[in-house]
């Protein structure tokens, strides 16, 4: 008796033993050998959805028979009772897991006693059901949009080309990514991306049938697969294609931004292109890369020879994060002249590639492959430090001009990483120029500006490079104070050719001058040209009719004429 208990009469053992059942967290039942019940707790007949009063005199099978007229078991209660007769016979104990009611299951174990009967534990279970059930769904489908996950998208895909293949039925699998999805999850952060991914997911399961079946597959790519009981036609998968592009790319109001993200689809059909899952899958996935290539915002069919494109498109990529590895690039430099003068005032970078096999490739050959893979900032980093190095030598204090791309501008390190490349070179930063187009300010102008004060405040001078080939360049020279307007090459090129060449050049020269603002004309290729330029106002030119690009070795023989 322990301290404090109140003195009493010492209780008997069958008054212990009935505390002790009552108060199991199991419910348990003694059943005799002919099924009869001995003993049961007050748990084990809540647990099995029976009254307790119910319980007494009877045997296995009136206990059945009531949770079956009760709704707690759906099958045949003499089907039950043998299941659980035959296990005991043969002295072998059971445990089986049964839906007591619905949305509540319970583990019933029946341990077989010496001489006959058993003892049958009873353990509610539900919650640990749940748990189960939760741990299942979320190894087989993507924790942010709930889709079911690239595993389960393959496992559907092989059991549709096994149904298909008994009736002669289609399936297109359609690959979708999301165009400069990591420029809105880079400049209006994660959160507001990982809703837009949400959302996305949304928009495709609403626009697919039943039958179909919607799957993330990455980071921002989708999978579907179009099933069809007969053939499915090309026009069908088409329109199909065409819905899914046009709802993706209606905006989206998230969280008091509003979003446009586009949508680019690569599309493989069995079994016309392939009947394997895995072929099927890179089928649709190279006719992707093609429609990416094609501007991006369309779909395309898997051809056959689109496996030799992607496969240079892979090594491409190889090559390219290799080449930074071991500095495969080169600065070329093009001299801008004062058009008075004839001197050179500036030198515009102008990146090479020394490619091992292919040999000097020009920046359209892999600049646009490098934002699209995410490179562009390491090698614009490259650039800019070597540009800065460079110019710090020169012998003449002339300006060196670098071109931004818009990936780089919405990098977050842009900044100090400006900062540190004039600090270790020593270059002062009037003498650094970036040349930027108006395409930077397309997703956020907001941001692009704010960045670009920063740049200016460093004393770096902006240019707007293309001047006039985009349909907001007026707007953007009311946002921001630019130093130089560049006139884009369409123009310079048709001066002696076009009247409607030489009216637009005459204007934005003439714009450039009532806004103190320096013109300059590029790819300057003939005398009769730099007349008319000269003679219109234009401050500077660039272009093959004074000299090509050139190595870094070579700048001060130029600046030597020049």
């Amino acid at each position: 008796m322990t301290a404090g208990q109140p003195q009493g009469e010492p209780r008997s053992e069958k008054s212990l033993l009935e505390a002790a059942l009552q108060n199991m967290p199991h419910g348990l039942c003694m059943y005799e050998k002919d099924g009869r019940i001995i003993l049961f707790n007050d748990r084990y007949a809540k647990l099995m959805g029976i009254p307790p009063t119910d319980l007494k005199g009877l045997n296995l099978l009136d206990i059945f028979k009531l949770r079956k007229a009760s709704g707690h078991l759906r099958g045949d209660p003499e089907e039950a009772l043998r299941a659980v007769v035959s296990d005991v016979q043969e002295g072998r104990p059971s445990t089986r897991i049964v839906e007591a009611e619905p949305g509540r299951w319970v583990r019933i174990s029946q341990q077989p006693m010496e001489g006959g009967g058993w003892v049958s534990i009873v353990e509610d279970v539900s919650e640990w059901r749940r748990a189960q059930a939760q741990i299942l769904h979320l190894e087989r489908h993507d924790a942010l949009t709930d889709l079911p996950n690239r595993k389960v998208f393959h496992e559907e895909l092989e059991n549709v080309l096994s149904r298909i293949s008994r009736t002669d039925g289609h399936v297109a699998v359609h690959w979708l990514d999301l165009d400069n999805f990591k420029v809105i999850n880079d400049s209006l952060g994660h959160p507001i991306g990982d809703d837009l991914l949400k959302s996305v997911a949304l928009r495709l399961s609403a626009c697919v049938r039943d039958s179909d079946c919607v799957a993330r597959l990455g980071a921002d790519e989708f999978g579907i697969l179009q099933v069809g009981q007969q053939e499915l036609t090309a026009p069908e998968i088409a329109a199909c294609a065409d819905r899914m592009i046009e709802l993706i790319t209606a905006p989206y109001a998230i969280r008091g931004h509003q979003i446009i993200v586009g949508a680019s689809i690569g599309i493989s059909i069995a079994p016309t292109d392939a009947t394997d899952p895995d072929a099927l899958l890179k089928n649709a996935e190279m006719a992707l890369y093609r429609a990416k290539d094609e501007g991006r915002g369309t779909y395309r069919f898997f051809e056959t020879g689109m496996d030799i494109r992607a496969q240079a498109r892979r090594q491409l990529e190889l090559d390219l994060r290799a080449g930074l590895i071991r500095n495969e690039f080169e600065i070329f430099y093009q001299p801008i002249y004062d058009i008075e003068t004839v001197r050179i005032v500036c030198f515009e970078a102008l990146v090479r590639w020394n490619h091992p096999l292919r040999g000097h490739l020009l920046p359209g050959e892999f600049i646009p492959f490098a934002e699209e893979i995410g490179l562009i900032a390491s090698l614009g980093n490259l650039v800019l430090r070597q540009a800065c190095q460079d110019a710090a030598r020169w012998s003449q204090r002339v300006a060196v001009a670098v071109n931004l791309s818009p990936a780089q501008l919405r990098y977050g390190e842009l900044v100090p990483s400006m900062v540190a490349a004039l600090s270790d070179s020593g270059l002062s930063a009037e003498r650094l120029e970036l040349e930027i187009t108006e395409s930077v300010f397309l997703k956020d102008s907001n941001a692009a500006l704010e960045v670009l004060h920063r740049l200016r405040e460093l004393g770096i001078r902006i240019s707007m490079d293309d001047f006039g080939t985009g349909y907001s360049s007026l707007s953007f020279l009311r946002s921001f104070p630019f130093d130089k307007i560049k006139i884009d090459a369409s123009f310079v090129r048709d001066l002696a050719s076009r009247d409607d060449s030489v009216a637009i050049v005459r204007a934005v020269i003439g714009l450039a001058r009532s806004l103190g603002i320096t013109s300059t004309a590029e790819a300057v290729e003939t005398s009769e040209q730099l007349t008319i330029l000269r003679a219109e106002g234009c401050n500077e030119v660039q272009g093959y009719l004074f000299n090509p690009p050139r190595p870094a070795a070579e700048v001060e023989t130029m600046l030597s004429v020049g």
